[in-house]
């Protein structure tokens, strides 16, 4: 595994040619001051989170947004070592940002009374509010939001002058900015609400469990699994990613987490680099998908449906295990194809062992499944499972110093109680533990080196969050300029007529909708987009609301790995040494399998644990959730090996027709499509079996 190894930190230096945040802070004042900054900022969302400070939700926006935009420009300026003019550019619109900040907490109360009337101070704070928002997007992301948030803004000043239906009444150039920098439908909007209280929490979760080595447990456990089947390296990729995505909250980071131990390990076993980096880039996005962080669109998908967290994760659950099912089947075909063997047993860590020393870290995630899936929102749970992480850490760092079993064993039934009294005595009890806890490792033997750990998860935690956030505030513009125009629903309109009143046209309308914009834009903000216009659209033709959204989120994610952007691939590029426009191919194939997935639910709801459908009609909710997994996974079987040309065997190009044919007449939820569909399989699965059945003597 040394060779591995090397191939990994060789990669590692390569990373901020394509995420500008990658690294460390820089070992310098200026970097101290920034550490600092970013420490203070999880600081103030913890403790905002559990209610110990408890200003209003307006003014936790304004300084959630305010931190960013300090943060951005000097963070990139001084990690990339840019100096001079660039420099003192970056500190003084971080000072802008700051002011902005300030404006909103001194004014807070005349901006409550002035609503809908702005002085002219207002107007140049608010513009100089939506101004810095802009200018960090563009900074931290690059131009593809930036200018589609811009268009939408300009949409707003000029629309009055477009052609009918597109035109909209018009707007005061006051009126405007008064909504987009003020109140709670611009950049502060739900999209910042729910990145100030849910997703920065969720992100600082996932920040302590990496730092308490909750990776190297999930690569363990997943080389266990499967490391020794055929194509291991590449299922080990999968499984250790979908594992990763149920504590982070960016597909792109769990590439850059997981990739580098998973990627270099796939080389050695034979895959191509560009294969390697596309099953890696695939698992990472999909990381997305599984529930119970979800990329964090959980969390907004909620808040603007109205509905349970529990009752978007339901319909994500069955979409994600296929999603996973799909990759893994595809690596599994593609090593069949190029004769690829497992891992070596006696190279493999032990599941057991890894679970034995690091059973602990489980605990917390449970918790949280635990939590929001009783009925407490997200919020709460967050706060818990953030608290239970830090009790467990500087816990454990305790206990390795206690002389026996017998005291250790005492030590953490303790620590189990303070933990349960929470929920009778509430966060205080928690919070005096912690301080606790704190001093004791202060003065413990190696308890300073857990303090350390404790304090880099923070900072880099608010490091992480930078992109999510400003992504966040920035399409607040879009969803203003929504709600201000009215624009989605001409858009909609737009949809619904172009489509025909065709439902699979209008599909693949929205799908190439969400492709599109994914070309450049992180999947919240193509979420918030795409639902905001296809949702109501979809709604219209008959797709059950939250079908629809998860539908518009399901090909978010994908638009990560299209071409010619593909941001996750190019995130993959310098682990695996090679272009990222050729990881970005290899992707699309390995996830095509499950480009089926969304329209499946679409014709039949029951595969997001949703009523409706004419399947359920006719059998029943349970026997219709059952057929429609079963007839998934049939088209995802065949689909899968019409792509990679393999079954038991390599196929003909007839062979691959039939099977591309059989799977597409499962897709849509008739009868009659359905037996074709099924008739054609049949006769796919005959005839390779008869195929493999006469090339066995060639073989032996």
């Amino acid at each position: 595994m040394h060779d591995t190894q090397g191939s990994i930190d060789g990669a590692a230096v390569d990373l901020s040619k394509h995420d500008a945040l990658a690294g460390a802070f820089p070992a310098t004042p200026e970097g101290r001051l920034l550490f600092a900054i970013a420490f203070l900022f999880s600081v103030f969302q913890i403790a905002t989170a559990a209610h110990l400070l408890d200003p209003p939700s307006q003014l936790i926006r304004a300084i959630h947004v305010g931190f960013v935009t300090v943060l951005i420009f000097p963070l990139l300026t001084a990690m990339s070592g840019r100096r001079g003019l660039v420099r003192i550019a970056a500190w003084t619109l971080s000072a802008f940002g700051a002011a902005v900040a300030a404006y909103q907490c001194y004014e807070y109360a005349d901006l409550l009374v002035r609503a809908g009337d702005p002085l002219p101070q207002d107007i140049v704070f608010g513009v100089l509010g939506i101004g810095i928002v802009f200018a960090a997007a563009w900074a931290l992301m690059g131009p593809a939001l930036p200018i589609i948030a811009g268009v939408f803004l300009a949409y707003c000043l000029f629309g009055e002058y477009l052609p009918a239906p597109l035109d909209h009444r018009g707007y005061d150039f006051s009126q405007v900015i008064d909504h987009m920098a003020y109140g709670t439908e611009g950049i502060y909007g739900i999209p910042t609400l729910v990145s100030s209280s849910y997703i920065f929490l969720f992100i600082l979760f996932g920040a302590f469990l990496e730092k308490a080595g909750m990776i190297q447990l999930f690569n363990d456990v997943s080389l266990s699994l499967v490391g020794a089947r055929r194509g291991g390296a590449a299922k080990v990729s999968i499984i250790s990613s979908a594992l990763m995505g149920t504590i982070s909250g960016s597909g792109v980071a769990n590439v850059v987490t997981t990739g580098q131990f998973t990627i270099p390990l796939m080389k050695r076993f034979g895959y191509s680099p560009a294969f390697a980096g596309g099953v890696e880039a695939t698992a990472s996005m999909g990381g997305q998908i599984m529930p119970p962080v979800m990329g964090a669109v959980a969390f907004i998908m909620a808040e603007t449906l109205g509905v349970e967290y529990h009752e978007v994760v339901k319909a994500a659950l069955i979409p994600a295990i296929l999603y996973f099912a799909s990759a893994f089947w595809m690596v599994h075909l593609e090593a069949g194809k190029r004769g690829l063997l497992g891992l070596s047993r006696s190279e493999l860590p032990s599941a057991r062992t890894a679970i034995v020393k690091g059973w602990y870290l489980i605990l917390p995630l449970a918790a949280l499944i635990w939590l929001l899936f009783s009925g407490y929102t997200p919020l709460f749970a967050g706060t818990v499972g953030l608290g239970f992480t830090l009790l467990l850490i500087l816990g454990s760092s305790i206990a390795l110093g206690l002389p026996s079993t017998v005291v250790r064993v005492i030590f953490w039934i303790g620590l189990g109680l303070i933990a349960a009294a929470f929920f009778k005595f509430g966060i205080k009890v928690v919070v005096v533990a912690l301080a606790a806890l704190i001093v004791a490792n202060a003065v413990w033997k190696g308890g300073r080196e857990t303090l350390v750990i404790c304090r880099d998860a923070l900072a880099e935690g608010a490091k992480t969050a930078l992109p999510v956030a400003i992504a966040c505030a920035l399409v607040g513009i879009i969803i203003g300029t929504m709600t201000l125009t009215g624009a989605a629903n001409t858009f909609g309109q737009f949809i619904v007529s172009v489509g025909g009143k065709s439902l699979f046209l209008s599909l693949l309308l929205t799908m190439v909708t969400c492709l599109v914009l994914g070309m450049g834009i992180p999947t919240i903000p193509n979420y918030i987009i795409t639902s905001s216009i296809a949702g109501p659209a979809l709604l219209e033709l008959g797709v059950p609301l939250i079908v629809s959204h998860m539908f518009v989120f399901y090909f978010g994610i994908l638009a990560d790995l299209t071409p010619p952007v593909a941001l996750a691939c190019f995130a993959a590029a310098p682990i695996a040494r090679e272009s990222g426009l050729k990881i970005s191919f290899e992707a699309i194939k390995v996830a095509a399998a499950g480009f089926v997935i969304p329209f499946m639910a679409v014709y039949s709801p029951a595969l997001m644990l949703q009523d409706g459908g004419a399947i359920a009609a006719s059998l029943g909710y349970p026997a219709a959730v059952a057929y429609i997994v079963f007839k998934t996974g049939f088209a995802i079987a065949l689909w899968g090996a019409a792509v990679i040309g393999f079954a038991a065997v390599r196929l003909t190009l007839f062979e691959r027709v039939l099977a591309t044919a059989a799977s597409f007449s499962t897709l849509a939820a008739l009868p009659l499509t359905d037996e074709i569909g099924f008739a054609l399989g049949a006769a796919f699965a005959v005839l390779i079996w008869r195929k493999a059945r006469a090339a066995e003597p060639k073989a032996a």
